[in-house]
């Protein structure tokens, strides 16, 4: 098994030092482009939602990300000290009518629930631990 862990601080600047983990991890992992780049889409979006919505303070907090590749099984965990957040009870998002009626937001839960083969979650030692899990299918 390979395994990769990067430590952020909640700050959306660390966006880019996410992202040049993950295709790192992607090119020494020989993970396809479409995989890397749905994994980058939803690793965005879970970052940017613990940032944005995940603390009450203006203090730094430091988030976890680690993956591991088994195999053909990818595997990412994000483990943050925010406030309590379950992804996984966020309703689906109403897709129907025109794009410029919809309410804005809750697409990002739905990258993740579609993006990714498994998803869950746990609140542990005060601290959301959300689990991907994302079969790769080498070409």
């Amino acid at each position: 098994m390979k395994v990769k862990n990067l430590v952020l601080v909640n700050d959306e600047s660390q966006l880019e030092k996410l992202a040049e983990f993950l295709e790192n991890a992607a090119y020494e992992w020989d993970i396809p482009l479409k995989d890397t780049m749905n994994l980058n889409l939803v690793l965005e979006e879970l970052f940017t939602n613990i940032v944005f919505y995940g603390y009450t303070d203006q203090l730094s907090h430091e988030i976890l990300i680690q993956m591991s590749l088994d195999q053909d099984q990818i595997t990412v965990s994000l483990e943050d000290d925010g406030r309590e957040f379950n992804p996984l009870t966020v309703p689906e998002p109403d897709r129907s009518g025109q794009i410029e009626d919809r309410k804005i937001g809750g697409l990002g839960i739905f990258f993740v629930r579609n993006f990714t083969d498994d998803v869950t979650y746990q609140r542990l030692n005060n601290k959301n631990i959300l689990t991907l899990k994302k079969t790769i299918k080498k070409i």
